[in-house]
């Protein structure tokens, strides 16, 4: 189930808890200082990772100290908590356009945060201010190979190149999720030093995601169950610290649990919190 939403002091960017490890102690995700990329099947609980990660910092967003822009290619999975998140954007008449202004957007941002602090910092510390920002995309391939338009494709990648690359150093971390684990739909996933593989369709799969000789060292990914109740949200961790994979399962954030993350942050982050 959902983990509790905990005092905005408790919460740390550098370990946010999203799950359980095999062993039953916490699975904290690193947030500040790193980007994450969510790889996984149909079904295999990629939203669990996104929503537990939301829930997990949801306090420090009430507090202003982080924000949430979102991207939506699917208009199902995030915008049921649409209120939570300071930018929005999703699939609509204008099929990509929306989307890849926002990341855009998040890159000039990244450019003018990193100008100011230029010779100033360099550890960054969220501020109300300069609040960290954390641009979830939930179809990353579909803007990187699937959209119709080549343009707006090449755009899309140069601004998540962009904010991969410069945005670690002044808080700004991509966390993305997409279902295909071929090298030509997300020509950028080297520049995610950290990796969670969920349930992946064919064993190659997982050394593509997780690295050269991950599935010989454990992360059998391929042979997580398709059954919800039993699979949705297990997968295997690679991070930058450790070549080794660990095996995770997301908590699951219901419908419920998103309701009562949206009265926590309409109430400001104090009556709403005993109901999420």
């Amino acid at each position: 189930p959902a983990l509790p939403v905990l005092d905005a002091a408790a919460v740390d960017l550098r370990a946010v808890p999203v799950g359980r490890q095999e062993d039953g102690s916490p699975w904290r995700l690193r947030l500040l200082g790193t980007h994450v990329l969510i790889a996984g099947a149909t079904g295999s609980g990629k939203g669990s990772v996104l929503w537990s990660v939301v829930r997990g910092v949801l306090p420090l967003m009430c507090a202003g100290l982080v924000e949430v822009w979102a991207i939506d290619p699917k208009r199902m999975e995030l915008s049921f908590g649409r209120a939570l998140f300071e930018r929005y954007g999703r699939y609509s008449s204008d099929p990509s356009g929306g989307m890849v202004a926002l990341l855009e957007e998040a890159a000039s941002d990244m450019n003018a945060r990193a100008d100011e602090f230029a010779g100033m910092t360099r550890t960054f510390v969220p501020t109300l201010e300069h609040p960290f920002r954390l641009i979830v995309v939930d179809e990353l391939a579909f803007l990187t190979a699937y959209s119709p338009e080549r343009d707006l494709r090449k755009r899309a990648e140069s601004a998540l190149a962009v904010l991969t690359t410069q945005g670690r150093s002044v808080g700004y971390c991509v966390l993305g999720a997409q279902q295909d684990a071929r090298k030509e739909v997300n020509n950028l996933r080297n520049l995610f030093p950290d990796r969670i593989a969920l349930r992946l369709d064919e064993a190659e799969q997982v050394d593509m995601i997780l690295g050269d000789g991950a599935r010989d060292r454990g992360a059998l990914a391929d042979q997580i169950s398709p059954v919800p109740e039993i699979g949705a949200g297990v997968g295997f961790v690679r991070l930058e610290t450790s070549p080794d994979p660990v095996r995770v399962r997301a908590a699951y954030v219901c419908d419920d649990d998103i309701r009562a993350m949206v009265a926590y942050a309409l109430g400001g982050g104090t009556d709403a919190r005993r109901a999420a």
